[in-house]
C-alpha cells in the first residue's frame, strides 16, 4: 500500500501590506522573513512578478514558512481605508475622525469598494458588507452621500 503524501504543515505566517509591483528586501520585507530563513530575493522577484498589474496600490499579503524554507503566498484586496482615500481623492483619512469630515464619497463607489471586498470580508451579503464600508469611512472621517 502506498504512502499517502502529507500537506505541509507552515512553520509560521507573516502578514505585510506592501506597494504592488515594488517590494525589496529593505524593511519591512527583509526583517520579517529573514527571521523565518526565508529567500528575500526570491519572495520578492515572486511578488512583484504576481503584482505588477496592480502597480502603486498597497496590498496586503499572507506568507506561509514551512520547515524547508519554502514559501508560498495570497496577496489580498487592497484595504478599505486605501479604496475609500483613493475614491474621495485624499492624501490621508482624518486625525479627528467623528468630528471632522474631510471628504465625501458617494454610494455607488461604497458598494463598488464592497464588492471589490466581498471575498475577504466575513459576510456574503453585499448590504452588510456596504454597511462594513460605510464604518470605516466614519471612522476615516469620509462622509457616505446618496446617489
Amino acid at each position: 500500500m502506498a504512502k499517502k503524501k502529507k500537506k505541509k504543515q507552515p512553520v509560521g505566517q507573516i502578514k505585510l501590506q506592501i506597494p504592488a509591483g515594488s517590494a525589496n528586501p529593505a524593511p519591512p520585507v527583509g526583517p520579517a522573513l529573514g527571521q523565518h530563513g526565508v529567500n528575500i530575493m526570491e519572495f520578492c522577484k515572486s511578488f512583484n512578478e504576481a503584482t505588477k498589474q496592480k502597480e502603486g496600490i498597497v496590498v496586503p499579503v499572507v506568507i506561509s514558512v514551512y520547515k524547508d524554507r519554502s514559501f508560498d503566498f495570497i496577496v489580498k484586496s487592497p484595504p478599505v481605508a486605501f479604496l475609500l482615500k483613493r475614491a474621495a481623492n485624499l492624501a490621508k483619512a482624518s486625525p479627528e475622525a467623528g468630528k471632522q469630515i474631510i471628504g465625501e464619497v458617494k454610494r455607488s463607489a461604497v458598494e463598488e469598494i464592497a464588492k471589490e471586498k466581498l471575498t475577504d470580508l466575513n459576510t456574503t451579503d453585499i448590504k452588510q458588507a456596504m454597511k462594513i464600508i460605510e464604518g470605516t469611512a466614519r471612522s476615516c472621517g469620509i462622509k457616505v452621500v446618496g446617489g
